[in-house]
């Protein structure tokens, strides 16, 4: 019988990775990926399309099974426990959930589905339950959105939506996949604001955001995670594993990494062998 992951190991890291491979015919995906997430620490990941970012988040959640490796969560690895336990210590904010929303649901609705790792909610609303999905709307700073319909919100509010939703279950680690995506300028600033207040709060789990772009990179975030190849090229707090070099490794094209105010910015210095220019 496998043991429960509902206690969390205290003194374990939030999450460890050691020698991921995961191959699918003559396809090496990920090779061999040795990640540890301690607590405290907020992480970007960045790499081109097909460097292995999606695949690396379904083998952190259990959707697909790695060809070799281990993964940890709060000391627990998976296959040795009840997977279904573990996964419900990583909240993941992904667009690919949206589709899942039934149009006529109410916001508050969805974040009380988060509780129970359930689309389409059936259960009945508890008062309790729906005092805590509002106090986390509000946090969001949607409080007043908490009866609109889902097919009614904007991208941006149904983002903040998925986030409160992801934190119902209070989550050891939130996975923000490409959160951005979708968002006119001025909502994406907004909704960075949002993530920063986020990863300062003092109950924050630990964040891993995914993205393309580097100016998505708030001051919270403490360490970066590049790939390129389904390879790690570079992992390290921020300031040592993001850089100019780093960054023209991963995409194969020359880039200079620029910061001015607090956030990052890219440059493009010349042809690399993926330019379509």
């Amino acid at each position: 019988m496998k043991k429960s992951a509902a206690t969390p190991a205290k003194t374990a890291p939030i999450l460890e990775v050691s020698g991921l491979r995961l191959e699918r015919g003559q396809t090496v995906i990920l090779d061999d990926i040795a990640w540890r997430v301690a607590r405290g620490q907020h992480w970007v990941i960045l790499g081109p399309n097909g460097c292995g970012k999606t695949s690396l988040l379904r083998a952190l959640t259990g959707y697909i099974s790695p060809t070799s490796g281990d993964v940890s969560v709060l000391g627990h690895t998976y296959g040795e426990c009840d997977w279904r336990d573990l996964r419900l210590q990583i909240g993941i904010v992904t667009t690919s959930l949206q589709a899942s929303i039934p149009p006529a649901e109410p916001a508050i609705e969805t974040v009380i589905s988060g509780k129970y790792a359930q689309l389409d909610l059936w259960i009945k609303n508890t008062r309790a339950d729906e005092t805590a999905a509002l106090k986390l709307l509000r946090f969001a700073g949607i409080g007043h959105l908490a009866r609109r319909e889902w097919l009614y919100l904007s991208q941006g509010e149904r983002q903040r939506i998925l986030i409160a939703r992801a934190l119902m279950a209070n989550p050891r680690l939130l996975i923000l996949d490409e959160p951005c995506s979708g968002l006119d300028p001025v909502a994406r600033e907004h909704f960075l604001a949002f993530i920063e207040k986020l990863a300062r709060r003092r109950a924050c789990p630990a964040l891993v955001l995914v993205t393309h772009h580097v100016e998505e990179i708030t001051p919270a975030i403490t360490h970066a995670l590049v790939l390129r190849a389904g390879k790690i090229i570079a992992q390290g707090p921020l300031a040592t594993a993001l850089t100019g070099k780093t960054l023209s490794a991963s995409f194969d094209s020359p880039i200079r990494l620029t910061r001015r105010a607090n956030r990052l910015g890219l440059q493009f210095t010349g042809r690399g062998k993926n330019s379509v220019f």
